[in-house]
């Protein structure tokens, strides 16, 4: 038996009561467990399935970064890093363009997940994005500069910086966050709200947005993935191009069946030094083909997905979520319940 601090016991040790369930939510202080099936079904603008988001990481990785004790073991070091950098530095000098090509076909405004100093260091490529009108998602500054062990005004400076570089080269603003290599402090989901920042992506836990409980002011997650990332896919498990075009497929499959009774969003996320390759890019084309062959798919951006769900159903959510689930008996027995 695993032992457990006091007040923390394992949700089936806990007293019940008749029609609320106790336990405390899985991220301490920062939001509910409500199942699917006791939500309210959201329906989409115009009554799709799914929304689809694709986000482009367009990163910057330095030759030279400052020494960081928490970035071992990755990026690797000692540095000079060639390799990762030379393969990143592909992906701002070929891949990205071939991406702008690719999304210009299917008419897919990017959710860029960026490394602001992509602004100062390829212009070019902030032309570009400027003039797609693509929405802006935060990856910090550099993707070598890991947010673990900031303090409180760190981390705020950061987001300050990030906010006044976005604003001074688009003139628009930053509408949601994902931590740089997926790092994050105690303190991110408040000092993104207090900022005004729409979203935050860092929580890959449902396949709808959900309210993310602040200090102040409000932010929710909207769906990104890990799953449907060839970051994750083709770099980390080193499966083929062809698998992660399926696996986009399947994914979306799921999805739009599931979407008929509730809507459900997809993220599908790309590096352009992975996916853009001259060898791979004809996967996710026909992945997305497939794709938009279906009626009902809403594709559309992050921000746009973050400002219909504070609209249409964050009040809702909030207020299910302070009731408390009340148990529906047909799930009694199933899913851990």
């Amino acid at each position: 038996m695993c032992a457990t601090k006091a007040g923390f016991a394992p949700f089936w040790r806990r007293e019940m009561g008749p029609s609320h369930d106790k336990r405390t939510p899985m991220i301490p202080d920062r939001y509910d467990y409500l199942p699917m099936p006791t939500r309210p079904p959201l329906k989409l603008p115009n009554g799709e399935r799914v929304a689809l988001w694709v986000s482009p990481n367009v990163e910057f990785y330095e030759y030279l970064p400052p020494e960081n004790k928490y970035r071992d073991p990755w990026p690797r070091t000692p540095h000079p890093d060639i390799m990762n950098y030379a393969h990143r530095d592909y992906g701002n000098r070929r891949g990205v363009w071939r991406c702008f090509d690719l999304l210009d076909k299917y008419k897919i405004r990017g959710t860029v997940s960026l490394n602001v100093a992509v602004f100062d260091h390829y212009p070019e490529i902030a032309r570009a994005m400027v003039e797609r009108g693509w929405d802006y998602m935060s990856h910090a500054i550099y993707n070598t500069r890991f947010n673990f062990g900031m303090t409180e005004d760190e981390e705020r400076a950061q987001i300050q910086d990030v906010l006044e570089t976005v604003k001074r080269h688009t003139g628009r603003i930053v509408s949601g966050w994902l931590g740089p290599a997926l790092t994050t402090t105690l303190n991110t989901p408040d000092l993104l709200a207090e900022a005004d920042i729409k979203y935050w992506v860092d929580y890959f836990h449902d396949d709808q947005p959900f309210p993310v409980k602040v200090r102040s002011g409000r932010l929710i997650s909207v769906p990104y993935s890990i799953e449907i990332n060839d970051a994750g896919v083709i770099n980390a498990q080193g499966h083929t191009a062809e698998t992660f075009g399926r696996m986009i497929r399947d994914q979306f499959d799921q999805l739009y069946a599931e979407g008929r009774d509730s809507a459900r969003v997809m993220c599908i996320a790309l590096h352009p030094f992975l996916m853009h390759a001259p060898s791979r890019q004809k996967y996710l084309d026909e992945a997305l083909s497939y794709i938009f062959s279906h009626g009902g798919v809403w594709n559309t951006t992050a921000g746009e997905i973050a400002d219909w769900y504070y609209e249409e159903y964050y009040d809702a959510i909030v207020a299910a979520g302070e009731r408390g689930r009340v148990l529906d008996p047909s799930l009694q027995g199933s899913g851990g319940l």
